[in-house]
């Protein structure tokens, strides 16, 4: 005789009950989570949301665009004239913005140029003057005098030849001579500006070499006329000769500048 079936016991019965049931909405989660979707779908997900948020920037472009397409043709014309003015005080105040920046660069460059012109120019008041030293080509001519026969005034003479040559800064045994420079004998000794001096005389004179030595070596020039008193002259030329004997800057006592 078969057995017939075994009646559930009480402890499966009170297990069953135990279970509280799922609601739908629970069920869902329980399938959605944990995730297990594969690469592909996250992919494809991914493209999806790009999609969409392509799709709504394009339906935002195009509601910006109808309102222009369904604007009055008076609205429209207005809109216009205004770009069109907005675009030409912008480019008015561009062409502003640059006048203004070439006025200050043409004056930024004339001021720099009449600065460079002043230095220049009170470079060269000054080697004239013997206020400030200077370098250049040019020659040193050397006079031995055993005898003593040499006299201040043949000295002005080749001070004045080689002035004549092209001379542009002159210095005698250590003293600057100027325009204003003058030549005398003082107890058997010759003087400049007051200031004796001792032979050799030595010139050291700043100008173009070729005009300065055929200057002194002309015939009855200074070389000869000063060879006549039994005296040595010897001219070298020179690339660079320095003249730096300074005077000082005399203040004048009168005279003003008429700007004053």
């Amino acid at each position: 005789m078969p057995a017939e079936p075994a009646e559930p016991t009480e402890s499966a019965e009170s297990a069953e009950s135990a279970e509280p049931e799922m609601t739908g909405r629970q069920r869902l989660a329980a399938g959605l989570w944990p995730l297990r979707a594969s690469r592909a779908q996250l992919i494809v997900a991914l493209l999806l949301f790009v999609l969409g948020l392509g799709l709504a920037i394009q339906v935002r472009s195009n509601s910006d665009s109808s309102a222009l397409r369904g604007a009055r043709q008076e609205d429209l014309v207005r809109i216009l004239d205004e770009l069109d003015s907005r675009t030409k005080r912008l480019e008015d105040e561009k062409q502003q913005l640059e006048d203004q920046r070439k006025e200050l660069e043409s004056s930024s460059n004339q001021a720099e140029e009449a600065r460079r012109q002043t230095v220049e120019k009170e470079r060269q008041l000054g080697i004239l003057a013997g206020t400030v030293a200077a370098q250049g080509p040019g020659i040193t001519m050397k006079i031995t005098d055993p005898r003593g026969q040499v006299e201040s005034d043949q000295l002005l003479d080749a001070l004045q030849e080689l002035r004549a040559a092209g001379a542009e800064a002159i210095q005698i045994n250590g003293v600057r001579v100027v325009a204003g420079s003058y030549f005398s004998d003082e107890g058997g000794q010759i003087a400049i500006d007051g200031k004796k001096i001792t032979q050799p005389y030595e010139f050291k004179v700043i100008g173009k070499p070729q005009d300065l030595e055929p200057a002194l070596n002309i015939p009855g020039g200074v070389v000869q006329t000063l060879e006549k008193e039994q005296a040595t002259v010897a001219v070298t030329r020179s690339a660079k000769i320095v003249v730096d004997a300074l005077r000082a800057a005399k203040q004048p006592d009168y005279a003003r500048s008429s700007s004053s």
